[in-house]
């Protein structure tokens, strides 16, 4: 089991967590998905929770920030320097939507729009270094982009946190971009044009991939547990993959890496 104990390097997708109206009712939900121990902090952590599996923590719970938002998953990239990012966010031409705050000593945060409207959160680590548990069942495995301005969004993370690119797809039935920041030497994350997507056009957003083995049973949970699916489990390269929202409606999705086809 891959166990991180360690800050993520910066431009690294490194904690996710979900804004919900009854992070309760969440919790039931994912622990009886994945497998999660969720616990809350006091009443200084405002209502968050923390999930973890094997004592590893792996995701967030918290209520939402502002009533009648969507319920949403939301993707934090890690940070060295949260204010300088908010201010290349700026200069890039991005938004500003919650600036850099500190969260008690575990560490400091802000959210922002990309300028095709992704919104996206960073985290600067201290005493919480982010995902500890990843890759394995039951713990995020894989984060993109879905946008219809792919070239503004590759301008837009190349100015701010420095993403170089490489190409996967045809560029017909699939436009996709996997980015590396300064120093790595693989993709860690993803972005997808969607507008090769059929059906309606849908804002720009991060989209959380969770390792499931036995997708299948994955997409027969979420029904079981009040869930919808989205893209019905199908084959591909990277695993066998679905798209799923939970019982208030947050969107993810499960892939089990292990299988391929293609």
């Amino acid at each position: 089991m891959p166990v991180r104990d360690m800050p993520w390097s910066a431009g690294t997708p490194c904690w996710v967590d979900c804004q919900i109206d009854s992070p309760a009712e969440a919790s039931e939900f994912y622990s009886a998905l994945f497998g999660w121990e969720v616990k809350g902090g006091g009443p200084e952590t405002g209502g968050y929770l923390t999930a973890s599996k094997g004592g590893a923590a792996v995701a967030g719970i918290g209520p939402k920030p502002q009533p009648g938002m969507p319920s949403v998953w939301t993707t934090y990239l890690a940070a060295e320097d949260s204010d300088a990012v908010a201010g290349k966010v700026a200069a890039a031409g991005g938004q500003v939507l919650v600036p850099p705050f500190d969260v008690l000593d575990l560490g400091r945060m802000a959210v922002f729009a990309d300028t095709t409207g992704g919104v996206f959160g960073i985290w600067q680590a201290r005493a919480h270094n982010g995902a500890e548990a990843y890759n394995e069942h039951g713990a995020y495995c894989w984060n993109e982009l879905h946008t219809r301005s792919l070239d503004a969004a590759k301008q837009f993370y190349a100015d701010v946190f420095g993403y170089t690119y490489t190409d996967v797809g045809d560029d017909v039935n699939m436009r996709y971009v996997m980015f590396t920041p300064p120093g790595g030497t693989e993709g860690v994350g993803g972005m997808n044009d969607d507008t090769l997507m059929p059906g309606d056009p849908m804002p720009a957003y991060w989209l959380t991939w969770f390792q499931f083995d036995g997708v299948d049973t994955a997409v027969e949970r979420v029904v079981a547990l009040g869930g919808t699916v989205l893209m019905p489990p199908m084959d591909s390269p990277f695993g066998r993959m679905a798209t799923v929202a939970g019982a208030q409606g947050e969107v993810f999705g499960v892939i089990d890496t292990t299988v391929r086809a293609g």
